[in-house]
């Protein structure tokens, strides 16, 4: 089935097809590891984790798929720095060695973030890779030379700069966001990875050495620049080596749009001679409670935070999905309450589908009511996930496992399984035997019933099973001892 996607670079949406036969390459901007990942960004990996999984699964795709690991920027730098407050015990001690305490620092960031998506159902063996900016240092500094020696980069005071301004006389520079070019001040420079205002401003491909941070020696053509990368330099060099130029998709959040996207688009042209790739495809902002997110304001939420609070993270993983991704999400407690029961509805029809017939008076569905067909329409128009679950709720009403053939209900669980391979948010199988916990209370009634019953004091073992039954348990005897079990209502 063809899929059709919205793209940023011409703001419409647009056919897709792979630039290299049947292989589609991603590269999506990945966590700066210096904290717990936000629901915020959480959004952007579980947009990214869905389109993937539409390329392999609706689109039929081999799919290579990389995402980044930020561990050297502006931020990983301040919080892991000798000192600083945000080190935790759990990361050792710290050295003299600045670049020795990076690694720690991020390691352990990077650890979390992978325990958070894989608990958010994003899998880790569906990435090509995960690649570390620190492990392509010397392929960074190839880049700027080529950059340099294009005449599209100059040198102040150690730090090398990309010549916006220069870049702009071809036209190049605005492509994804359109800049203001009337006030520009040519020459203006910014050494910040991220920007205050949405100004256009020479940016840092290379940044001089400064006191208590990791540097790597750099010679550029005779100049000895002793530094580190600028946060935008990363992704065009990883985007080269792993996937080449030009490859089919990069996605992010629309707040990377500029100037990271667009810085990345001027360095690999600028450097390579090839536009980075042929789709931008951006999620929108997360709001909570209709807010913007803020520590401020109290609703600023990690994962972790939501997990405290007993809410599921597959349940976080639907709610994002019953909201197409270009509009902005609000998230709500009445939210999450909604999408558990949607996502625990559409569970429990999987479950019965697994039962045996009971009134089988339904032999074949109509082709216009075929459930994966119309689902896959609709996720391969531009991921539009709440038609698609508006079609599958449609389906479930009109369709109940009871009124199912047995071959149909066969059909309709492999269908399931294709849909649940994109969403993964239901367990395709037989209904599990529920667990139920025994509270401490009713076992320890138990026990000294079992004692009196020893004792041969079969007065208070009757008055115990009693008051046992009174909560709402049986207490059956066995050759070890006693099984509770839950009374049924009668």
């Amino acid at each position: 089935m063809k899929i059709n996607l919205y793209n940023s670079l011409s703001r419409k949406i647009e056919e897709f097809e792979p630039l290299k036969n049947d292989l589609v390459r991603i590269y999506s901007c990945g966590p700066t590891v210096y904290n717990y990942s936000h629901i915020g960004n959480m959004r952007a990996f579980l947009f990214a984790d869905l389109l993937q999984r539409t390329m392999r699964t609706t689109g039929k795709y081999n799919v290579r798929w990389v995402m980044n690991i930020t561990d050297i920027d502006d931020k990983t730098i301040r919080d892991s720095s000798k000192g600083s407050q945000s080190w935790l015990p759990q990361m050792g001690e710290q050295t003299d060695l600045p670049l020795d305490n990076l690694k720690k620092f991020t390691k352990f960031y990077e650890q979390a973030f992978l325990e958070d998506i894989a608990k958010l159902g994003i899998e880790q063996n569906h990435f090509y890779s995960m690649p570390h900016a620190t492990d392509f240092i010397p392929q960074m500094q190839e880049l700027i030379r080529k950059i340099y020696n294009n005449g599209y980069a100059y040198i102040s005071e150690n730090s090398v700069y990309f010549n916006v301004s220069r870049w702009a006389e071809n036209g190049e520079y605005g492509k994804l966001k359109k800049i203001d070019f009337d006030n520009f001040k040519k020459g203006a420079r910014i050494d910040s990875d991220q920007y205050e205002k949405e100004d256009a401003n020479d940016f840092a491909l290379w940044k001089a050495k400064k006191e208590g941070e990791p540097y790597w020696e750099f010679d550029l053509f005779g100049q000895m620049l002793p530094g580190r990368p600028g946060w935008h330099l990363e992704c065009s060099t990883m985007e080269y080596e792993l996937l080449g130029l030009p490859f089919d998709i990069h996605t992010g959040g629309v707040d990377l749009k500029f100037p990271h996207h667009e810085d990345e688009i001027a360095q690999s042209k600028a450097g390579y001679g090839f536009d980075p790739n042929r789709f931008w495809c951006h999620n929108e902002f997360l709001e909570v409670e209709g807010e913007k997110m803020s520590k401020s304001l109290g609703n600023f939420f990690t994962l972790r935070d939501l997990i405290a609070k007993n809410i599921d993270p597959i349940d976080i993983r639907y709610l994002m999905f019953s909201v197409h991704y270009r509009t902005k999400f609000n998230f709500t407690n009445d939210g999450i309450i909604a999408a558990r029961k949607a996502r625990l509805k559409v569970q429990e029809y999987i479950y019965e589908l697994f039962n045996a017939s009971e009134n089988p008076i339904i032999n074949e569905i109509p082709p216009e009511d075929d459930l994966l067909n119309r689902f896959f329409a609709e996720l391969s128009n531009d991921l539009h996930t709440p038609k698609a679950l508006a079609n599958l709720f449609d389906f479930i009403n009109n369709y109940p496992p009871q009124n199912l053939s047995a071959s149909l209900k066969s059909t309709l669980i492999d269908e399931f399984k294709q849909i649940n391979a994109i969403f993964n948010t239901w367990q395709v199988n037989k209904k599990p035997d529920e667990v139920i916990e025994i509270p401490d209370e009713i076992i320890k009634l138990a026990e000294e019933r079992l004692l009196a019953k020893k004792q041969k004091n079969f007065t208070k073992s009757d008055e115990l099973r009693q008051a046992i039954s009174n909560l709402g348990y049986l207490v059956i005897d066995t050759k070890t001892g006693f099984e509770i079990k839950v009374k049924k209502n009668d």
